[in-house]
């Protein structure tokens, strides 16, 4: 007889469902009061020494009762948020998340379905966003995507596909010893650094990334690009991708899309689109135009989590080829066979087409988003945050203490504070002080860069909430900071 033998079955449910509804419609309604309050409250808050060590113990032995989890997080979690939920959170690019999207995570974790494998409606779900972006990007329906968690990962899974569709390598089969010479990705000195690091992942290396210089409008310069293809065809290289971006992450600029594409055609490069930020900005017409050529991409990296707006994290990689997509994944153990019936029958495995085996149900935040708004709103609330953003580049050019420190694109302003008499050193601790203090006096949140060595505040809007008069907020507070720092010496 086993000594366990006498022990009652355990498991990890509730032992007071009632008590679980009642502490879950708590949640539900603490953080719809957020939502609806959040205009009122600072955007960001310093995280207090003893909230820290709190969040630096060690994993309890015993439970606690879900009531005094939750107190918990209310006191040491919740009240030090990051902020981009805030209508003025303009920091790096980040969504600022929906109610209806947040509830799609709630009842996809209650679901909790592993979104790769089998015959459930999750399957559907995901196949039809996938869908759903191919139009919002009008690629053709026989092209083939897949869902990620984020543009680092859209942007690997399709360089993933264009190195092992190189010519007649076989690269998947032996690896790049297949490869007669150096494989070279090219993109602009401006490009996210995740090209860089999806280049070292896939065994390019640094040195297969040429980085080509960018024009005053700090997009990529297609003269240079031409001349180091030749260059390096001449040495012996093999020049097979050209990344372009839709949407640099600095100022929003958009490499010359129409001619990149054609450059490619010329010299038979595999034609990828970076569009983690800008992709959806297709949707707003007076940038239509200049990103129609995403169109005839042969891959396309875009973040939902960006100007979707559905809460962290969901990306989508599109490939125009299926097949080549597919024959860069495809792999079928034993323990996955599929069958003609049953929850082993269904769709084609999404496994096949990324590396991702355990996927959660990200769809399905997408899917009621969507389905709550429709194309024709997304359309216009990025044309609204695009609007936005030429209004405060407006607003700089009208105070001769501000400066536009590059062209406004897209959702991006990039300005400083200018002042008689300040050297380029003091006018970077100036604008660095500035941004400090928006911060921490929880007004508002950009970020910063440095443009042709002019320290920057960079105010990316890809928010929801957004108003004008937030942008007008942003300005006086810049202009009161600033110079109240400079009469402090």
């Amino acid at each position: 007889m086993s000594p366990n033998d006498n022990l009652p079955d355990q498991n990890l449910d509730p032992k007071d469902w009632e008590a679980m509804r009642q502490l879950g419609h708590q949640m539900v309604d603490d953080l719809i009061d957020y939502w609806e309050g959040i205009r009122e409250e600072k955007i960001w808050r310093p995280i207090p020494d003893e909230v820290k060590t709190f969040l630096d113990q060690p994993i309890p032995e015993n439970g606690q009762t879900p009531e005094e989890v939750y107190q918990e997080f209310k006191e040491y979690i919740f009240p030090y948020n990051k902020g981009n939920v805030h209508p003025r959170f303009f920091a790096w690019i980040q969504g600022t998340g929906t109610p209806m999207g947040t509830f799609g995570d709630l009842l996809a974790s209650g679901m909790n379905p592993n979104t790769s494998i089998g015959e459930h409606s999750a399957m559907y779900v995901d196949r039809q966003v996938v869908n759903w972006c191919k139009e919002l990007m009008n690629f053709p329906s026989e092209a083939s995507g897949i869902l990620v968690s984020g543009g680092s990962m859209a942007n690997i899974t399709a360089l993933t596909v264009a190195r092992n569709s190189f010519g007649e390598e076989k690269i998947r089969q032996k690896g790049l010893k297949a490869a007669s010479a150096q494989l070279l990705i090219y993109c602009s000195v401006e490009t996210h650094s995740c090209i860089q690091k999806a280049a070292e992942i896939i065994g390019l290396g640094t040195d297969g990334v040429r980085k080509i210089q960018v024009n005053e409008r700090f997009e990529l310069d297609t003269s240079a690009l031409r001349t180091q293809i030749e260059a390096d065809l001449q040495a012996g290289f093999l020049p097979f991708c050209l990344v372009g971006t839709a949407g640099t992450v600095n100022t929003g600029a958009i490499d010359p899309m129409a001619e990149l594409l054609e450059i490619s055609k010329e010299y038979g490069l595999w034609f990828h689109v970076d569009g983690a930020y800008g992709a959806l900005a297709k949707l707003d017409p007076i940038y239509a135009n200049a990103l129609q050529a995403i169109e005839e991409a042969d891959s396309l990296a875009f973040d939902l989590h960006k100007w979707l707006y559905v809460p962290y994290e969901v990306g989508c990689t599109l490939i125009r080829d299926a097949k080549k997509h597919r024959d860069s994944f495809a792999i079928t153990p034993n323990y996955l066979l599929r069958e003609q019936r049953g929850l082993s029958g269904g769709l084609d495995s999404i496994n096949n087409y990324g590396f991702e085996l355990s996927r959660g149900f990200k769809a399905l935040k997408v899917w009621m988003s969507l389905k709550e708004h429709g194309r024709a709103k997304y359309a216009a609330m990025i044309s609204q945050n695009n609007r936005q953003a030429v209004y405060l580049g407006e607003l700089v050019e009208l105070h001769p203490n501000l400066e536009l420190t590059a062209p406004v694109s897209m959702s991006i302003t990039c300005f400083r504070m200018i002042y008689p008499g300040l050297d380029e050193e003091a006018l970077r601790e100036l604008n660095r002080e500035i941004l400090l203090r928006l911060q921490e006096e929880g007004i508002a949140s950009p970020s910063s860069t440095i443009l042709e060595g002019k320290f920057t505040l960079r105010v990316a809007n890809t928010n929801q909430r957004t108003r004008m008069e937030d942008m007008d907020l942003l300005v006086r507070e810049v202009l009161r900071l600033g110079n109240q720092i400079i009469t402090q010496g």
